[in-house]
């Protein structure tokens, strides 16, 4: 699955470097295809859900010293002309592609080696595939899709078939948080 976005010839395409300038109007923006896209504010659920999976991340990528874990949407840029800049709501950068990045402003090129998006009651499926699509194709080794209200999670290697998992279901690093393990169960917790 790609997202396709047409670009019409009159509408002014705009640069990474253009959006980090853009004034502060309350609102966050990705761009996609060099595009301005803007959500509302997600709200209580979806933001209780990115604390506590930053948490567990950070838990255990700390104890181990495997890398960073990012959240607030920090920004990633996917894409060159016409950039795409995305900000999952967690993201870990291993140590390796930490220091690759090292310097890097504003935004870290490149993908994340884990992206993290839970799903918002404004989210529709194919602005979340597009997404995860834009991880994968930059370089994303794993996205994961949190849907708070389903108490899933869909882990994608690929833009094709996810893994679904719910319940106590283990949830795990894999290849690229080794030894990270939760249920799905321990996500949701309150």
């Amino acid at each position: 699955f790609v997202a396709m976005t047409l670009i019409r010839p009159d509408v002014k395409l705009i640069t990474a470097e253009q959006l980090y300038e853009l004034p502060d109007d309350g609102l966050n923006y990705e761009l996609l295809r060099g595009m301005l896209v803007s959500e509302p504010v997600p709200g209580r659920l979806h933001g209780r859900t990115v604390a506590r999976i930053s948490y567990l991340l950070s838990k255990f990528v700390g104890s181990k010293r495997l890398g960073v874990v990012y959240t607030g949407d920090t920004g990633f840029v996917l894409a060159r002309q016409p950039d795409t800049v995305r900000g999952p709501d967690v993201a870990f950068m291993s140590n390796e592609r930490e220091r690759e990045t090292e310097g890097a402003r504003p935004y870290i090129p490149g993908a994340p080696d884990l992206a993290v998006e839970v799903v918002s009651p404004s989210d529709r499926t194919r602005e979340v595939l597009g997404k995860v699509s834009d991880y994968l194709a930059a370089g994303s080794r794993i996205v994961w899709v949190v849907n708070p209200v389903r108490e899933e999670v869909s882990v994608f290697r690929s833009p094709f078939a996810p893994r679904i998992l719910a319940d106590s279901d283990l949830l795990d690093g894999e290849d690229v948080l080794p030894g990270f393990s939760v249920t799905i169960a321990e996500i949701f917790e309150s």
